[in-house]
């Protein structure tokens, strides 16, 4: 049975409680703080300007999955923050298409040289990568590089969080990104601040985030945005669920007549059809992800 309790703080990953974290200028200094403990030295950020969102061309679609931020520091350097709520086709494509924008918007008229500044693009997934299922980083820093690994151009950045990989416990907690990333990830369900995330920027933090601080409207807006964040996962959880016993179904038909290891394979193959990654198939049918690898790659 599921907890009703009321929380006390909000949950980061609707919209609107990233955007209270991060996108108000007022509590730019959050995103300040976190976005230095992801950039070199030569890059950290002291201010930052919050930049129209619509210049990356966000439609309804994109809505419906992902939350951005746009801004650039006192250098000229741009960066694209976004919060990732559900798996979307193609997304390492969209990153990249979405990186083209605030590196064409740097082009000077007349004569100019091409010099360019810095794009980052950093993003905090709920999910974890199809292809990267294996892996145990949570952490992906992206840069190109040439064929023996050697950085080729230093002025283009992805950065990959993938949340779900994210399990450390408060006392295994070492860095200040630890700290953020342990903050992001429970944030709904602390009743009050524990003593290893009492610094002065995550008290901050919590303040902003309490529920009981916000206006009618506030509190309206976030209700709404909860509501469509669980909507969602359940959407998710209940297609994955549906398509799973559909797919069952059709192989039980088409199988009553064949071996248990036949109709085994065929109710895999036809969730591989379907579109479901490794993971959930090797979960949903208590096989090994080689096998599914295998049949999906035979």
């Amino acid at each position: 049975m599921q907890n009703h309790r009321k929380a006390k703080y909000i949950n980061p990953f609707t919209d609107f409680g990233f955007k209270k974290l991060f996108g108000e200028e007022a509590n730019k200094h959050l995103l300040i703080d976190f976005l230095n403990q992801l950039l070199p030295a030569k890059h950290q950020i002291q201010d930052l300007f919050y930049k129209k969102g619509e210049q990356l061309g966000s439609g309804e679609l994109d809505r419906k999955a992902i939350f951005d931020l746009y801004c650039e520091n006192q250098d000229g350097h741009k960066f694209i923050v976004e919060l990732q709520k559900a798996k979307q086709n193609f997304f390492k494509d969209r990153s990249v298409f979405y990186a083209t924008f605030p590196i064409r918007e740097q082009a000077e008229r007349g004569e100019w040289d091409y010099q360019l500044q810095p794009v980052y693009c950093i993003a905090l997934l709920d999910f974890v990568f199809d292809d990267h299922k294996n892996g145990e980083h949570y952490l992906q820093n992206i840069q190109l590089r040439n064929d023996v690994c050697e950085i080729f151009y230093d002025k283009l950045t992805f950065i990959f969080i993938e949340m779900p990989r994210f399990k450390k416990k408060l006392e295994e907690l070492q860095t200040h990104f630890d700290k953020w990333l342990y903050f992001i990830k429970h944030l709904e369900n602390f009743d009050d601040i524990p003593a290893d995330l009492r610094e002065e920027i995550f008290e901050q933090a919590f303040t902003v985030a309490e529920i009981a601080r916000f206006n009618p409207q506030q509190l309206e807006d976030y209700e709404n945005s909860l509501k469509y964040y669980r909507d969602l996962k359940n959407v998710i959880d209940t297609a994955v669920q549906e398509a799973v016993q559909e797919a069952t179904l059709e192989a039980e038909q088409r199988g009553v007549e064949k071996g248990k290891e036949q109709e085994k394979l065929e109710r895999l193959q036809l969730a591989i059809q379907q579109g479901f990654s490794v993971e959930q198939i090797a979960k949903l049918f208590g096989v090994n992800e080689s096998e599914v690898n295998r049949l999906k790659n035979g």
